[in-house]
């Protein structure tokens, strides 16, 4: 698995996702600079990791939306490459127009930094196969615009299509408004495009991959990828 991880004046998340998909993963895993052009070979898999994007100047994503790789990005994904948008790399998302919705600030108006928990609620993804059905993971989030909204009519299409894949739950698995961090509309934690090969969510998974941290379950999300990769992907 070949993976190249964007770099924006401001990520603070580009290293621990190089270090997964690369070390911990055992692949091939390389940065890339926000101003290249023509910068992708036969990567796999693109991270558009979390941080502070251009310092979230007007507002999340929206400049880096227009970042010169960015360009790259969009058409790598409409060609069906994999792409997976973490935190700020969501937002970018659906700035850029892969994704639908929209990040807004959250609900109680302050930074949220902390563990929560996630239901897998899909496992027949790319990105989520090696997770067991309704699996509840436990994985940081560390944001101030995580609360996804999106009209009544998209989050009806999202549930239809199976498109929601993890949502903000109890340690039971149970949803409410207690366990949901930052008010998203229907506790949504992250979203697949309408081909399956392009994920946004605003948790962590790359933060809790490393078993030295306590806790590696975001490592499964990496090795669902490579799996798909590898037995799926026609190369």
């Amino acid at each position: 698995m070949k993976t190249a991880v964007i770099v924006f004046p401001g990520s603070n998340c580009d290293h621990d996702a190089h270090y997964t998909t690369g070390e911990l993963m055992g692949e091939s895993s390389r940065l890339v600079w926000h101003k290249d052009r023509d910068a992708f070979a036969d990567e796999d898999l693109i991270i558009v990791p979390g941080g502070f994007s251009y310092g979230d100047y007007l507002r999340t994503g929206a400049i880096a939306r227009f970042a010169p790789i960015m360009q790259d990005v969009v058409a790598f994904a409409k060609k069906g490459g994999m792409v997976a948008g973490i935190c700020n790399g969501f937002q970018i998302l659906t700035e850029c127009g892969l994704l639908p919705g929209a990040l807004l600030r959250n609900h109680h108006l302050k930074f949220v930094c902390k563990n929560v928990y996630l239901r897998v609620e899909n496992n027949e993804t790319a990105f989520t196969n090696q997770y067991r059905p309704d699996e509840v993971i436990q994985v940081p989030i560390a944001h101030g615009d995580g609360n996804y909204f999106a009209d009544e009519k998209t989050l009806d299409q999202l549930e239809e299509e199976q498109r929601i894949v993890f949502r903000y739950v109890r340690k039971d698995g149970s949803t409410s408004d207690e366990a949901n961090p930052n008010g998203s509309s229907r506790s949504i934690a992250g979203i697949l495009n309408e081909t399956g090969n392009v994920l946004g969510m605003m948790p962590h998974p790359e933060r809790c991959s490393d078993p030295v941290l306590g806790r590696n379950d975001g490592l499964a999300m990496f090795a669902s990828i490579r799996h798909h990769v590898e037995q799926v992907l026609v190369r």
